[in-house]
């Protein structure tokens, strides 16, 4: 009786190709119809572990951990300079699903920069602002905007320290006049001081004091009315 061989059952040649096509692990440079370019590692056919990408429309170079296909983990965007055409780091921190998150450094176009904490591409969390006019911002942020604890100041040294909310001095705080020698202490409501008392501070030795001191107050208990000012305009705010 003859020996009856099975066939072998063969894959269809597409399969293979497919297989081939699929980028895993390290690969040279991928080129994309558009101009873009990716150096650096795959999985499943999506830009995984480190990795360098140019993109050709904007110029801007991102080299740093990738997950997913998108930007996460510790990574660097560079742009060139409009004017000297070299490469400047844009931001240099963390990432997630593409979006500045964690800690990071930004540097703006015209010589401002920030340092702290990212969500979704926004300043959330601390952080501090250097402005270029001089001041400086330490606080808490929320949706890219001061909101929570925090100091401005500006460029003279005169400074705020208290509340804000939506990018605005808002509830209690305190406005430090160096320059003067001058305290301000009390309730702010979207930038504009509501309520509160002004006392010398360090006036002997500022470098523009007032000409005339501030007289003492005569009220016979003026800290209590105070709180009850300040209380008043704080429940109707909320």
């Amino acid at each position: 009786m003859p020996h009856l061989m099975k066939s072998r059952q063969r894959e269809p040649l597409w399969t293979e190709w497919d297989k081939k096509a699929q980028k895993s692990g390290l690969r040279h440079t991928v080129y994309y119809v558009g101009g873009d370019k990716y150096t650096g590692e795959w999985l499943d056919n999506k830009k995984h572990g480190k990795g360098t990408e140019f993109l050709k429309k904007s110029g801007e170079i991102y080299d740093g951990d990738w997950k997913n296909g998108k930007r996460s983990g510790f990574g660097t965007l560079s742009a060139p300079d409009p004017v000297t055409a070299e490469y400047v780091k844009v931001h240099s921190g963390g990432w997630k699903n593409g979006m500045k998150d964690g800690f990071g450094t930004y540097f703006y176009s015209n010589g401002e920069h920030y340092e702290g904490e990212w969500s979704k591409d926004q300043r959330s969390g601390w952080g501090r602002m250097y402005f270029k006019d001089g001041s400086i911002y330490e606080g808490e942020w929320l949706h890219d905007k001061h909101d929570g604890q925090g100091m401005l100041r500006l460029e003279n040294e005169n400074r705020y320290e208290g509340s804000w909310k939506n990018g605005k001095k808002h509830g209690p705080g305190k406005f430090f006049y160096l320059d003067k020698g001058q305290l301000y202490e009390g309730v702010w409501a979207e930038d504009v001081a509501k309520c509160g008392s002004m006392i010398d501070f360090g006036r002997e030795g500022a470098p523009a004091p007032t000409q005339y001191p501030i007289p003492k107050v005569h009220l016979a208990d003026p800290t209590s009315v105070l709180n009850i000012a300040q209380s008043n305009l704080i429940s109707a705010q909320e």
